[in-house]
């Protein structure tokens, strides 16, 4: 597998330029970061999370960075949770388990983003299999969630 159908989709229709970054197979962004050599800040990962009805919302953030549900609901007015493991392996079957693509667009789903994802000149994404990321440029990483809400709710949890 490389990158997932849905996502390589939705990348070249609205015409987001990409690179594929293979690296060694991996089990999560921390791994992946070290085996291509890329800064774990500038890694963004996708957290699913639903409200008590349950409506599902993509959060993307810094893979260097945890989710503050606190923030979230305050600022959404919501009691989002984490989903279960085996709801997002239903919800990203084009996917690896583990290896979700921070694109809600592409798996038409409401998404956050962290704004801290904004500043960067290039930002790596999952690209749906554990030895693959893709690198798109501020522009894409842009046009790749300008449809999402753009606010700061994570914190630092690697140094």
């Amino acid at each position: 597998m490389s990158v997932a159908t849905r996502l390589d989709s939705y990348l070249n229709q609205h015409h987001i330029n990409y690179q594929v970054i293979p690296h060694f197979h991996s089990l999560n962004s921390v791994s992946s970061a070290i085996s291509a050599n890329v800064p774990l800040h500038k890694i963004a990962k996708a957290v699913m999370l639903e409200d008590h009805e349950g409506r599902k919302l993509m959060a993307v953030l810094p893979a260097n960075n945890k989710v503050s549900m606190s923030f979230i609901n305050d600022e959404l007015l919501g009691s989002y949770h984490l989903i279960k493991e085996s709801q997002v392996y239903e919800l990203f079957k084009d996917c690896e388990h583990g290896a979700v693509p921070p694109a809600g667009d592409a798996y038409n789903m409401t998404m956050i983003c962290d704004s801290l994802l904004d500043e960067l000149d290039e930002v790596y994404l999952e690209a749906g299999d554990h030895e693959n990321l893709i690198c798109v440029d501020h522009e894409g990483f842009k046009k790749l969630t300008e449809n999402s809400k753009h606010m700061r709710f994570s914190k630092q949890v690697f140094h």
